[in-house]
């Protein structure tokens, strides 16, 4: 009998994952296997599907949306893949680094509290950005890179957006060549907001990390806010906190959870 393949299950906000520990990269999975094992109604369930491999000195986070297409890294994904290393007596707590599409990443990583993880330079690119959704139209959004790509609006309340089942229509298309993920925010406080949000490749998840970060950054922008500065994002599946210092790095703070393993040896022979 062959050895059974384990794959871990665990969310950060409720933005969930399976997480394969494949230091070799040895396991042949495609884009359809991701999916399948990604969907709700027929598979296991997850927004994304993360290979924990081993490139030169550091972690690297292999990253697949839900629909199996390729993505440069996972803001909630790495807090959640630093929490495995951690747990499973692979990396010891403190501060390391782990590599993404998007360049080396160092994270703060206590045994049981929230993690830290610093995205790095933030660039808001444009705030010309126009977002449509069932039949709605926002205006002079921002286009904002976090190693990823993020078009974020305003709106006076994000409930009243209506389903995020679809993708928004986001103009100008050809600054996204490769999708884009989608946030609408709303002020709630003095340094507080509220988020919804349409992932690229996923569609509407309770969390993004990255997002959380782009629309902190596009927040502290639109009202003129100096650097350094610290926000709260609250999101469907729960909070999490952005500083952005001085020199426009992004630090995400937020929970990770390791809750289950899970069997995907069958998920691998269709």
């Amino acid at each position: 009998m062959s050895q059974p393949i384990i794959a871990t299950y665990g969310h950060g906000t409720e933005n969930d994952f399976l997480l394969l520990f494949d230091p070799e990269n040895k396991i042949s999975i495609s884009a359809s296997q991701i999916a399948a094992m990604c969907n709700r109604s027929q598979g296991i369930g997850a927004d994304g599907f993360i290979r924990i491999c081993k490139d030169g000195p550091h972690w690297f986070m292999d990253y697949y949306n839900a629909d199996g297409s390729v993505a440069e890294m996972c803001g909630n994904g790495i807090r959640v893949m630093a929490r495995y290393l951690v747990t499973r007596g692979l990396q010891p707590e403190g501060i390391f680094a782990i590599d993404t599409r998007a360049g080396v990443k160092h994270l703060r990583v206590p045994l049981n509290d929230d993690i830290s993880v610093n995205m790095g330079s933030l660039e808001v690119l444009a705030n010309d950005i126009e977002v449509e959704c069932n039949g709605m139209k926002w205006e002079s959004g921002y286009n904002v890179n976090v190693g990823n790509p993020h078009a974020v609006v305003f709106v006076d309340d994000v409930d009243a957006v209506g389903s995020l089942k679809h993708a928004p229509t986001v103009r100008p298309r050809e600054l996204y060549p490769d999708g884009v993920n989608v946030e609408f925010e709303q002020f709630t406080a003095d340094h507080v907001v509220k988020m919804r949000v349409h992932e690229r490749g996923s569609g509407e998840t309770q969390s993004c990390g990255t997002g959380v970060v782009a629309v902190a950054r596009a927040a502290a922008k639109h009202v003129k806010d100096s650097l350094p500065t610290k926000w709260e994002v609250n999101v469907p599946g729960g909070r999490l906190f952005v500083e952005i210092d001085a020199h426009n790095n992004g630090i995400l703070t937020g929970p990770a959870v390791i809750v289950k393993d899970v069997q995907i040896e069958e998920f691998l022979e269709r």
